[in-house]
């Protein structure tokens, strides 16, 4: 009788253990390299960025009552002064106060698996659907009690479609009037996705989708990327990893510039992050922050110092 042969699967096991430890490792490399870089920075960014290290947490892990599951996704409303999530299973909208209170729950129909909601102006929003890859204009007024996507303009986003791997975070550059989209993984990738009319988007888009690069490409060291958003005040991208549990600063020309790590100890912190999974600026520099399944952080600067416009 012919024995089994273990040896290919256990040498395919080895070599998915080796390259899951070479990749570990020069990530770590890499992010200590760049908060080594970052921290001698610190004369050169302090005031002028938001300056991460600067921020200390003042509502720390807050469940939010109303809540249960799956908080995904935040962004912030210049006009009405609240924030904005999104929740599957089922779909939902919720909006928040800057304390975390929760201010209604909107229904959401025609979307399976929301996960990124960023707002536009006035009474627009988009919204990522990770399900089907595609990007939905939503109008949410403040008596809006449910949300359809059926009609609405909407757009899809092919590359590299994975499930549940596909695009998990969108923010709206309101200066530069384009949409940042981040890939979680497999790989990570950052798009900036321009020529979008956010007045009228019924009458069709002229648009053009690129991949927006840090300067130095070992520079994207997370193990993945769950949310992102622009300050509008200096151009800045924050990149949000739930698995690295950090807080990335970014220069528009890809250089990074601060870190925040989600762990204990850290600007406050008296335990990790569990799961964050989305995160927002006010236009105060206050930072928010949301992890699953509906823990509620907001981190303030320690100084007075307000970074300068760009």
């Amino acid at each position: 009788m012919t024995r089994p042969s273990f040896r290919k699967p256990l040498l395919y096991a080895v070599v998915l253990a080796l390259g899951a430890l070479f990749v570990w490792y020069f990530k770590v490399l890499a992010f200590g390299y760049y908060w080594l870089s970052t921290t001698l920075g610190a004369s050169q960014w302090a005031g002028t960025s938001l300056w991460l290290p600067g921020y200390q947490v003042a509502v720390e892990g807050m469940p939010i009552q109303g809540l249960t599951r799956n908080a995904s996704g935040l962004t912030f409303n210049t006009e009405t002064g609240t924030l904005f999530t999104v929740i599957n299973r089922p779909p939902q909208i919720a909006e928040l106060t800057t304390e975390g209170r929760l201010l209604r729950v909107v229904a959401l129909d025609g979307v399976k698996d929301p996960e990124g909601i960023t707002y536009v102006q006035g009474d627009s929003y988009v919204i990522s659907d990770e399900d089907s890859h595609r990007m939905y204009w939503v109008q949410i007024g403040r008596d809006t009690q449910r949300v359809s996507v059926a009609g609405r303009p909407s757009l899809g986003i092919g590359i590299d479609k994975l499930h549940n791997s596909s695009f998990e975070g969108i923010s709206w550059d309101g200066v530069h009037k384009r949409l940042y989209v981040v890939r979680e993984k497999l790989p990570m990738r950052v798009l900036m996705v321009t020529g979008l009319d956010p007045s009228t988007p019924s009458s069709g888009f002229n648009i053009d989708i690129s991949e927006w690069k840090s300067s130095r490409a070992a520079s994207l060291f997370m193990s993945d990327l769950s949310s992102v958003t622009v300050h509008d005040e200096t151009g800045h991208l924050l990149l949000l990893s739930d698995e690295s549990a950090l807080i990335v600063e970014y220069a528009p020309d890809g250089r990074p510039v601060s870190m925040l790590p989600l762990w204990r100890g850290f600007n406050g912190l008296q335990r990790k992050v569990p799961q964050p999974e989305g995160v927002a600026v006010g236009p105060d520099g206050r930072l928010y922050l949301l992890s699953e399944p509906n823990l509620f952080y907001r981190f303030e600067r320690a100084s007075a110092t307000a970074p300068s416009p760009k």
